[in-house]
């Protein structure tokens, strides 16, 4: 790509909705702020529990039709939040949703977590080398919670990084790229039991219960959290976003639900461990700017 804005944000994530639940103010604040913002989403979402009734016949033990549905639902959310650039991980379809841990459809043919790391990263290379972002979002070794599908995002977008900048790995793909600065979706654990006791203040906001913080994925200790991102100003774009995910999330103010039905805090101020570069803030603060110390991005 030629005539890239100064600052460059790559976010791998792996079923649509997960962008926007996670980073979406995030999303929303760099791209207001002129930042190229590339969303690399690794499968369909095919395996989703739907939550309209209305929407039950796309189940993949049906008509099977609810990744192409999700494909529409993410490109409504990234119109909320100005996100111009979201891709399919090797294009839609590619990789197969492989479901919860322990399910067969880890173990089908094309599904995400049954695909070799090295063969689905050199799909994000070709991203990466083209973008050449300055920093990169996804989750922890965890995956956040657990999901096959998270974990290999992970692994996918930290072997991918490590590739794009190696000249002998295929040289077809582009010029080599090091990004300067890997993140991890975190939650401080004194935020998360603030919300939840917000949403209890509220009677659980509508919903039939109130979900635990084990619940919420990347919740630390607040020691570990090295950056926060303000996104109080592009709150309702998350909630838009978020919404405009009907058939996986039910938004109610300041909470939302997924198909379990147990309500959750909607954080409007998101929280990163940086894990690869170095830190632009001063020694014991948090950055408040992903971007903050590399060399050339505007900062």
């Amino acid at each position: 790509m030629t005539d890239l804005p100064d600052r460059r944000l790559l976010l791998v994530h792996a079923h649509p909705d997960d962008e926007s639940i996670n980073n979406g103010a995030t999303m929303a604040a760099y791209a207001a702020a002129g930042a190229h913002v590339t969303l690399v989403t690794c499968t369909l979402g095919e395996e989703g529990e739907i939550i309209p009734p209305g929407l039950a016949h796309l189940a993949s033990d049906r008509e099977d039709g609810l990744g192409a549905h999700r494909a529409g639902e993410l490109t409504a959310a990234m119109r909320e939040l100005g996100v111009r650039d979201h891709r399919f991980l090797g294009g839609p379809g590619r990789f197969r949703d492989s479901g919860m841990m322990g399910v067969a459809q880890n173990h089908r043919e094309g599904a995400f977590w049954n695909t070799a790391v090295d063969d689905a990263a050199a799909y994000l290379v070709e991203v990466i080398r083209s973008v050449r972002p300055q920093v990169l979002v996804t989750y922890d070794t965890n995956g956040g919670y657990g999901h096959p599908d998270h974990i290999q995002a992970h692994r996918v977008a930290m072997r991918a990084a490590e590739l794009a900048s190696e000249p002998a790995f295929r040289p077809e793909s582009g010029a080599p790229h090091t990004i300067a600065k890997i993140y991890w979706n975190r939650v401080p654990r004194s935020v998360a039991e603030e919300g939840f006791a917000r949403l209890r203040a509220a009677a659980g906001a509508g919903f039939p219960g109130v979900a635990a913080i084990g619940d919420v994925p990347g919740v630390v200790d607040d020691a570990t959290v090295t950056a926060e991102i303000d996104g109080t100003e592009y709150a309702a774009a998350k909630s838009a976003a978020m919404r405009a995910h009907a058939s996986q999330i039910a938004v109610e103010g300041p909470f939302f639900a997924l198909s379990n039905d147990l309500g959750q805090p909607l954080f409007a101020r998101e929280y990163y461990e940086l894990v690869r570069g170095a830190s632009g803030a001063p020694g014991g603060e948090r950055e408040t700017d992903l971007f903050a110390g590399i060399t050339g991005a505007a900062e």
